[in-house]
């Protein structure tokens, strides 16, 4: 196998990205060349980008790296810890281990440390990885670095209430019954398509500033220009979706949930904080895990972070690793 290093997206192109992206084992969004490229647009501009790909003898894409010079000396992933929930080595299923040693053997000389964030636990990367540096004389470490509560998802929304511990099931039932009660015109909205999202992203992103002060800190310019662009462009392909629990005052909680393999993932949301005590929040969230249900989606990821609501469905952890190399 034979190694490249390219310094723009276009050199590899949507079309080739994409194509090697559908042929992985881990098709999360955030590995998607839309999001890639938007990242790097938003965070990596003015820095040098390495986009290692590796072909195999008939020139076929068999693998990507997507680096960016973080600080002197250090490549790390493109995507970035703060907004991508799953990051690896972009490689045809199957072919991960004989991608990585391309990748290793091809740093002859190199004196810089690669640093992956929100590798997945099962990830070869993360499984596979070491021995292969070890044989070439580079040194590897793993950590966990956080966890994403996952819930495999029943045949019906009955069955997954059977499955919740009584605790968890009279909460959930009590908060929608007061909502109902205080606010009964109440209303999720779901908004599927780009046009839409567009449209009331606005109300998401007034509703995430106000959840608290992090929130606001953390949605500054760049970011929400970020998210205007990236999260409109999956929405386009139907990738993406805004929820928003609706009242005659105004929306009072949302969601972005984005999709990929059968997976709805709870991305991002906010609440408004006068109406705390209805838990607009998880009540919404319900309406999300019933409503992928009835579509036939087999997960509901709650992605990165472990807030204390989202246990409340009783997910199970999964961990996703920092991985350096060098």
């Amino acid at each position: 196998m034979k190694v490249h290093v390219h310094e723009r997206f276009e050199a590899v192109g949507a079309a080739a990205w994409d194509e090697l992206h559908a042929a992985t084992a881990l098709r999360s969004p955030f590995l998607g060349f839309v999001w890639q490229r938007e990242w790097a647009l938003a965070f990596a501009a003015g820095r040098r980008l390495e986009l290692r790909a590796v072909e195999d003898g008939d020139g076929r894409l068999v693998a990507l790296l997507p680096l960016y010079e973080a600080e002197p000396g250090v490549l790390a992933a493109v995507g970035g810890a703060d907004v991508s929930d799953y990051l690896d080595l972009i490689a045809r299923a199957g072919l991960e281990e004989e991608a990585w040693t391309a990748l290793l053997e091809s740093r002859s000389g190199e004196r810089t440390v690669w640093d992956l964030h929100a590798v997945p636990a099962a990830s070869p990367t993360v499984t596979a990885l070491a021995p292969l540096a070890a044989a070439c004389g580079l040194p590897v470490t793993v950590e966990v670095e956080e966890h994403c509560p996952v819930l495999t998802l029943p045949a019906s929304w009955e069955a997954y209430l059977a499955g919740l511990s009584g605790k968890h099931r009279h909460e959930l039932g009590r908060k929608q019954r007061r909502l109902e009660r205080e606010a009964p015109e109440a209303r999720a909205t779901c908004l599927a398509g780009a046009a839409g999202l567009e449209a009331r992203l606005g109300d998401f992103l007034d509703l995430h500033r106000r959840s608290r002060a992090g929130k606001a800190r953390f949605m500054d310019a760049r970011m929400e220009a970020f998210f205007r662009r990236a999260i409109a462009a999956l929405a386009a392909a139907g990738g993406a979706r805004l929820w928003l629990l609706d009242t005659a005052a105004g929306p009072i909680a949302s969601f972005i949930t984005l999709e990929w393999d059968g997976t709805v993932g709870l991305y991002n949301s906010g609440f408004h904080p006068d109406r705390a005590a209805l838990s607009p929040g998880v009540v919404l969230l319900g309406h999300l895990v019933r409503d992928a249900i009835a579509r036939g989606r087999r997960r509901f990821d709650f992605l990165r972070g472990e807030e204390r609501y989202k246990y409340e469905f009783e997910p199970a952890s999964e961990d996703v690793c920092r991985v350096r190399i060098g």
